[in-house]
C-alpha cells in the first residue's frame, strides 16, 4: 500500500516511516501541510496517515480541499489533540479512523490492517445506487445488502453493466457476454433488459438510445 505520512515531529515521522516500511508498505513522509499539498498535486496514494497540527495548512483543511475536489482517499488522522470538535470535524469531513498520540507503532498498524480488510469488502460490493450493490466476487444483487434472486441471464446483465460503471455497455457486449450469440437482436436484448428494471426497487439501469445501457458511477 503506498502512503502519504504528514507528521511534523522528526523522530516520530521517521519512526512511523521505517516501521511501516518494514511491513511492506511504501511511504512518503513530509513534515508541513504545503509539501504535503505539493505532493498529493504530484502523486496518488491508497491511504493518508496525517496528523493535524502541522506548520503551513492543517490536516483537517488538507482532507477537507481534496473532498471539495472530488478526491476521495482513506484518511488515519494522528494527532495529541482531544478537543472533541477536531474528532467531531475529522469524522465528518470523511476520516475513516483516529489515533491519539502517544501511540504504539504497531496499534497503528492494526488500523491500517482494519481498514484494508474493510476495503477489499467495498472493492468486491460494487455500489450501484442509493441501496442496491453488486457483490462481483459471488453474482449476487443486494438490496441493502440483502442478496436478490434473479435469473441467471438477468444477473449476467447486472454483472456486464456493474464491471462497466460509468461506461456505456453497447448490444453488441450484451450479444458476446449475456448471450454468447452474435445473431440476437437488439429488441430481444431489451427485452430481458426491461425485464430486469420492472423488478428494481430503484431503477438505476439507464437506456442510451440506440447505443445500449449503463449504470453510473454513485455519488
Amino acid at each position: 500500500m503506498k502512503i502519504l505520512l504528514l507528521e511534523d515531529d522528526i523522530m516520530l515521522n521517521k519512526a512511523i516511516k521505517i516501521y511501516l516500511e518494514s511491513t511492506g508498505h511504501v511511504v512518503h513522509s513530509v513534515m508541513d501541510g504545503k509539501h504535503c499539498i505539493e505532493t498529493l498535486e504530484k502523486e496518488q496514494f491508497d491511504l493518508l496517515v496525517f496528523d493535524i497540527n502541522v506548520p503551513d495548512v492543517d490536516g483537517l483543511t488538507i482532507l477537507e480541499d481534496l473532498h471539495k475536489q472530488k478526491r476521495m482517499v482513506p484518511t488515519i488522522f494522528i494527532s495529541a489533540l482531544i478537543d472533541i470538535e477536531d474528532i467531531t470535524r475529522a469524522f465528518d469531513i470523511g476520516c475513516h479512523d483516529y489515533l491519539k498520540k502517544p501511540f504504539h507503532l504497531k496499534e497503528l498498524t492494526l488500523r491500517i490492517n482494519k481498514f484494508l480488510k474493510t476495503s477489499q469488502v467495498h472493492q468486491q460490493h460494487k455500489r450501484l445506487s442509493k441501496s442496491y450493490s453488486y457483490d462481483s466476487k459471488n453474482m449476487i444483487l443486494l438490496f441493502n445488502n440483502e442478496p436478490q434472486i434473479l435469473p441467471k441471464r438477468q444477473i449476467q446483465i447486472i454483472d456486464l453493466l456493474a464491471a462497466n460503471r460509468s461506461l456505456v455497455c453497447n448490444y453488441d457486449m450484451f450479444r458476446e457476454y449475456v448471450w454468447n450469440d452474435d445473431y440476437i437482436d437488439n429488441a430481444t436484448i431489451r427485452a430481458e433488459v426491461n425485464r430486469v428494471k420492472k423488478v428494481l426497487k430503484e431503477d438505476f439501469i439507464l437506456n442510451i438510445r440506440a447505443i445500449g445501457y449503463m449504470v453510473e458511477r454513485p455519488n
